[in-house]
């Protein structure tokens, strides 16, 4: 099955790629097909993930996959939620974000913090079933980055249980624990029960 990606996120096309594969799906990016990036005016991951994957559907023709992610903190009241990308503003920069970040914690000691992903699969624009899953991985913020792979706001997120930030885990284990790990795992053993 061809799906198209509503992201042009390299980093996310190829952590979806690799959990995907396996099943026989091929997941395009939008930008492959010259289709724009949706507009994201909502305030919950599952109405913006929505929104963007009936505009990619809508405009490929194709079923298509869109997840809408972010990194909550609860001293911060949520935030930096569904503007996670954008924390800092535009243009979207990962280390701009982290460094806002660690501005607004500043020196408080409750930093536990969880990333939520919102993953939805429609087979048309118009699909009225769409299937929605969705995934959380809990931890806390580190006051400093520590490793180099992962992207966004992995550098900052501690998991206590293995002393290891998100951006220290190889892919394979990052996929495996990961919030859109979670829910894509879900989101395949709905859509396999579909078929």
């Amino acid at each position: 099955m061809k799906l198209v990606l509503a992201s042009n996120n390299v980093k996310k096309l190829k952590e979806l790629d690799a959990i995907l594969a396996p099943l026989g799906w091929e997941l395009v990016a939008q930008g492959q097909l010259a289709i724009p990036e949706a507009e994201e005016p909502h305030c919950t991951f599952v109405e913006n993930a929505l929104a963007k994957a009936r505009h990619a559907a809508r405009l490929s023709g194709l079923p298509a996959l869109a997840d809408d992610s972010g990194l909550c903190v609860d001293a911060l009241g949520g935030a930096p939620g569904v503007q996670s990308a954008r924390y800092a503003g535009e243009p979207k920069s990962d280390a701009r974000n982290n460094q806002k970040l660690l501005a607004e914690l500043g020196d408080n000691c409750r930093r536990s913090a969880h990333f939520v992903s919102l993953i939805v699969f429609v087979r048309h624009a118009d699909d009225p079933q769409p299937i929605i899953a969705e995934g959380e991985w809990h931890g806390e913020i580190l006051p400093a980055a520590r490793g180099d792979d992962g992207f966004g706001y992995d550098p900052l997120f501690y998991i206590g249980e293995l002393d290891k930030s998100a951006a220290e885990l190889d892919a394979a284990e990052k996929n495996r624990r990961s919030h859109r790990g979670q829910a894509l795992a879900r989101l395949v053993e709905r859509l396999l029960a579909r078929r």
